[in-house]
């Protein structure tokens, strides 16, 4: 009984293993080749597409979708210079830090 369970696992670790060895069949036959009138169809279809992107204009606006719903225009972050010159608050007398 001890051997037939070591050789239940041993079948269920080697299956994937085997599995995996085993030669790569493509089962989906290929199509008919495509007519010249096809090929000139593909041809035309992918000269119209690039044409298309061509007319897609440069996106140089901002994107904001909520742009419109803000009352003042976002705030430009301050400048290095002015943040490094002033000095820090200190705390007031009487109060305990946290």
């Amino acid at each position: 009984m001890k051997v037939f369970r070591m050789a239940a696992v041993l079948a269920l670790v080697a299956g994937p293993a085997f599995a995996q060895e085993s030669p790569h069949i493509n089962l989906m036959a290929d199509g008919p080749p495509k007519s010249e009138d096809e090929k000139a169809a593909d041809a035309a279809r992918e000269k119209a597409y690039k044409e298309t992107l061509k007319k897609i204009p440069d996106a140089k606006a901002s994107s904001d979708p909520w742009g419109g719903m803000r009352a003042d225009p976002p705030k430009q972050p301050a400048s290095k210079t002015s943040a490094a010159t002033s000095t820090p608050k200190k705390p007031k007398a009487g109060t305990a830090a946290n």
